[in-house]
This record gives structure tokens, C-alpha cells and sequence, in this order.
């Protein structure tokens, strides 16, 4: 079971109702009763967990369109070099065929 740093400030918390099918219940009470904790720990658990992997999801996506674009920026930066090495060698080549 994860446990989320810090623990739960029980002084902060909020009593809320929410409505489970009967069979998403019942798994929920099994695998509290598993763990040997109560069901608000661990619906607090898998609502933390659900958070941090939602935003590990967003980070990835962030990093993904960040790596498209510096693909872009790489493939152009690759396309100038080889401009400007080509120029270099035409130049060489003038200077060895001219002498």
C-alpha cells in the first residue's frame, strides 16, 4: 500500500458522499478488509495514487511535444551544417581546381 508523505491530516479532512455500484463496493470492503485498513483510507490512497499518475501522464505528455519540437530545431540545425559543409567543400575544392 502507498503511503503518501506527510500521512492524513485527519484535522483538515472533509467528509464527502459518494455513490459505488454494489460490486465496485464490495471489491473496495475485500481489499480494505486486506490491508487492514478502513475504506476512507483506502479510497484517500486511490485517489492519491490516481492523482500523481494523472499528472506523471501530463509531465510525459509535456516532454513528449517538448522532444517534437527540439527534434525540429535538431533537424534544422542538422540541414544548416550540412549546408554549411558542403559550402566548405565547394570552397576547397575551387581553391585546389583554381591553383
Amino acid at each position: 500500500m502507498y503511503i503518501y508523505p506527510g500521512g492524513a491530516d485527519v484535522a483538515q479532512t472533509k467528509r464527502i458522499m459518494i455513490s459505488l455500484p454494489n460490486t465496485l463496493l464490495q471489491e473496495v470492503d475485500g481489499i480494505a478488509n486486506q490491508e487492514n485498513i478502513n475504506r476512507s483510507q483506502l479510497i484517500r490512497e486511490a485517489m492519491r495514487f490516481y492523482i500523481n499518475e494523472l499528472k506523471k501522464r501530463q509531465i510525459r505528455q509535456r516532454l513528449q511535444l517538448g522532444y517534437v519540437e527540439m527534434s525540429k530545431i535538431n533537424l534544422s540545425l542538422a540541414n544548416e551544417a550540412v549546408e554549411a559543409e558542403n559550402e566548405a567543400v565547394r570552397t576547397i575544392e575551387t581553391m585546389v581546381g583554381g591553383a
